[in-house]
C-alpha cells in the first residue's frame, strides 16, 4: 500500500477533482486518510494565493518552498499515523511551475530548485500525472474569473513539457490520459495506491 501520494498536472487536467474522488473512495471504505494540498491554507499559502500574480517569480519560489517545508512536518506526522495522505500539489508543481517562470532568470531553473529543496521534501511513493492538451485544458478553464498568467497557453505549454519530463526520469510516476472518464480515472488510482490490500 502506498501510504504518501500526490497528484499533479497543468490547470485543467482534473487532477483536484480525482485527487478529492480517491479520497472519498478511500474514506468509504474505511480506510485512515487525509486529504492536504498546496499551497496550503497556513498564513504563507494564504499569502501567496492572495498576492502570487504581484510576486516577483522569485519571491512566489521561495513562499512554495517555505509552505512546503511547514507542510512536510505535517505530512510526516501523519504517515507516522500510518494514515493515507492524498496531496492535491506537490514538490513538482514547484519544479514545473516555477521552472517555467525562472527560465528567463536562472540559467538551470530546475537544478536550482532542486537543490534547494532536497534537504527537507519527502519524496511521493506515487505521484499521479494527468496529462492533457494545452488547448483542451484551456477549454476546460475558460469559464474562470481572471485566468491567471499561470492559466495562459504559452506558459502551460512549457509546465505540461517539464512534467512530462519529470515523469520520465523517476519510475514513482504514472501517466494518466485526464480525458478519461472521472471515475476511471480514479479506479485506476486506487487500485494502484491499495495494491495487493485491495484485493
Amino acid at each position: 500500500m502506498k501510504r504518501f501520494v500526490t497528484f499533479e498536472g497543468i490547470d485543467g487536467s482534473g487532477k483536484s477533482t480525482i485527487s478529492k474522488g480517491v479520497y472519498d473512495v478511500l474514506k468509504n471504505r474505511g480506510y485512515d486518510v487525509v486529504f492536504t494540498f498546496e499551497p496550503t491554507d497556513s498564513n504563507i499559502g494564504k499569502c501567496l494565493e492572495k498576492g502570487i500574480a504581484d510576486f516577483d517569480p522569485l519571491t512566489t519560489t521561495f513562499l512554495f518552498i517555505a509552505d512546503r517545508i511547514e507542510h512536510v512536518k505535517i505530512i510526516k506526522k501523519w504517515l507516522k499515523q500510518e494514515k493515507i495522505v492524498i496531496c492535491d500539489r506537490y514538490m513538482d508543481s514547484t519544479y514545473a511551475y516555477q521552472s517555467a517562470q525562472l527560465e528567463s532568470i536562472l540559467p538551470s531553473p530546475l537544478d536550482f530548485l532542486k537543490n534547494i529543496s532536497e534537504d527537507f521534501i519527502l519524496v511521493p511513493d506515487r505521484t499521479f500525472l494527468f496529462d492533457i492538451d494545452v488547448k483542451d485544458a484551456l477549454t476546460r478553464i475558460k469559464d474562470r474569473n481572471n485566468l491567471e498568467s499561470f492559466e495562459r497557453e504559452d506558459f502551460l505549454r512549457k509546465v505540461r513539457e517539464n512534467y512530462l519530463n519529470l515523469a520520465e526520469s523517476d519510475k514513482r510516476f504514472i501517466i494518466l490520459d485526464a480525458k478519461e472518464s472521472i471515475e476511471q480515472l480514479i479506479e485506476i488510482c486506487i487500485r494502484d495506491i491499495l495494491g495487493d490490500a485491495g484485493n
